[in-house]
């Protein structure tokens, strides 16, 4: 991700962006997030744009995914040791995080679905909806904001394979 010279011309047009996407009914903290990282990357910047551009409903929750997805990589803090995964093993994990998203799906639909754990958690909906139907491993971060958000321990929301 490289970093962005941000000029006062592109910290006003981010913030027109932002205030664009509070019109448009997306969660304060997705749109904070968004601003703050835009002002420091250009890819996030460049999606910003890239939403303030689109028409089409579809593509601009497609986007806000992205923009999500690159908010989570740009916070890690840590450095995270990879773990060596053999090709063998691939579909045996898929299978496991589909079983656990699925249960956890199944949980989220108790309390009153994916818009309500958006007000919740202050993820946007189209990136609940890629979380919950990708095969993807999820984030630490996101486990523990769905997690408080529902009510569970980390018992109940751990495993083995979370980053």
């Amino acid at each position: 991700m490289r970093a962005i010279a941000v000029t006062p011309n592109i910290q006003v047009e981010i913030v027109e962006i932002g205030h664009q996407m509070k019109l448009a009914g997306l969660p304060n903290e997705f749109i904070g997030g968004a601003v703050r990282t835009a002002f420091e990357f250009e890819g996030v910047y460049d999606l910003l744009r890239m939403w303030s551009d689109e028409t089409d409903e579809d593509q601009r929750n497609e986007i806000v995914a992205d923009i999500q997805d690159l908010i989570n990589d740009c916070s890690q803090q840590e450095k995270i040791e990879g773990v060596y995964i053999r090709f063998d093993d691939l579909d045996k994990i898929a299978e496991n995080i589909r079983a656990f998203k699925d249960n956890l799906r199944m949980i989220v639909d108790q309390n009153g679905g994916i818009k309500q754990l958006s007000v919740l958690t202050g993820y946007p909906q189209p990136s609940l909806s890629r979380f919950f139907n990708s095969a993807s491993m999820p984030r630490r971060s996101m486990l523990n904001r769905i997690a408080r958000a529902l009510g569970l321990n980390q018992v109940q929301i751990a495993t083995e394979w979370s980053q």
